[in-house]
């Protein structure tokens, strides 16, 4: 089938390099432009687009450039942005999505579900439309959130899963049925906005399972003696939050044991200060 393909962060390298496998005929990739990255600043290519390059495909970072690529069908995982109506008029696109829509539209639907406390998710492919995730939805795969699961590791279990859902629906459609009928949302939305950086600073009024969900997500941080100090692991104990990996300010990860002894805790001391 011959394919365009959009998407940006390493969750979209693997449909691309599964794509390609299978023997689809990626004519363009789209991605957003580089970008500074890492200490030195260096301007780096995103991961899809560092991908699409190895595999010797085309790349561009305009997404109007798809009207006149030659795809029968664009497929999106995690672009970052919206495609205008008179692109979506001119080729037809589906939609990588992690979560159960309408469940967590938006950016960060992964991560909403962890601090939700969601006992299930999954991941679908939808029509894509030009509102925020509003298609209807061509198949779905649902999951269990495990206990203790990070938001990377779910992601990379999703993504997995969605990749397999992909390759058996461009399968259908390749060999003359076409795309299946799509499946209205059924239910009332929720929106998974981007995590802002404070919302991962542990409220220590807050429950230690909640707690520990933010730590799952990722990026989260606490204070002691004003300096920060990054919690990587974490899990609920004897009804407390028990710290298995942090990083001190300045320093690479550690157990959290060999860090409580080295910092030499004074009688009054806690986290948060």
């Amino acid at each position: 089938m011959r394919l365009a393909y959009l998407g940006t962060p390493e969750v979209g390298v693997p449909p691309l390099r599964a794509l390609v496998a299978d023997g689809h005929d990626v004519l363009l990739v789209v991605s957003r432009p580089d970008k500074r990255r890492g200490r030195g600043g260096a301007l780096l290519p995103s991961p899809v687009k560092a991908a699409a390059l190895e595999l010797g495909l085309p790349v561009t970072d305009k997404v109007d450039d798809v009207v006149d690529a030659g795809a029968d069908l664009a497929v999106v995982v995690a672009f970052g942005r919206l495609i205008k109506k008179p692109v979506l008029d001119a080729v037809p696109m589906i939609n990588m999505h992690f979560s159960l829509l309408p469940r967590w539209r938006g950016a960060a639907p992964v991560e909403r579900a962890i601090l939700a406390g969601d006992l299930t998710t999954g991941v679908g492919i939808m029509r894509l439309e030009e509102n925020l995730d509003t298609g209807p939805i061509y198949a779905e795969h649902v999951v269990q959130v495990l206990p203790h699961e990070t938001a990377a590791e779910l992601r990379a279990r999703l993504t997995g899963l969605g990749t397999n859902l992909l390759l058996q629906l461009l399968r259908h459609a390749s060999d003359g049925r076409g795309l299946p009928e799509p499946r209205p949302q059924v239910g009332e939305p929720t929106y998974a906005e981007k995590l802002a950086p404070q919302e991962l600073r542990l409220d220590w009024s807050q429950p230690p399972e909640q707690l520990e969900r933010v730590v799952r997500v990722g990026g989260a941080w606490t204070t002691f003696r004003g300096k920060r100090l990054k919690v990587h692991r974490a899990r609920v104990h004897d009804g407390e939050l028990e710290l298995l990996v942090v990083q001190p300010e300045g320093k690479g990860r550690m157990n959290a044991s060999d860090w409580a002894r080295g910092a030499r805790w004074q009688p009054g001391e806690a986290l948060g200060t």
